[in-house]
């Protein structure tokens, strides 16, 4: 007996059985329903998420530059 498709046939007749039940309706209603709830949340995607990182740590890299260049002009303006 082969292993790997005996797993495979074992899985495609799950599928099919799945594909043909009321399971399938379920869970199309239930993907629905998550996906109208979620749309209600005002999420955002992972990839806005990751882009708005990027700019933040863009304008805190550009911060700490500025705060050291006003640290450094204000102690030459002391010692002038």
């Amino acid at each position: 007996m082969n292993t790997p498709n005996f797993f495979n046939d074992m899985q495609n007749k799950i599928n099919q059985v799945l594909e043909n039940s009321p399971a399938k309706d379920i869970e199309k209603n239930v993907k629905a329903m998550m996906s109208q709830g979620f749309a209600k949340l005002d999420l955002v995607t992972r990839e806005e998420f990751d882009i708005q990182a990027q700019v933040l740590a863009k304008t805190r890299s550009k911060l700490e530059a500025l705060e050291a260049r006003v640290a450094e002009l204000e102690t030459k303006h002391r010692g002038a």
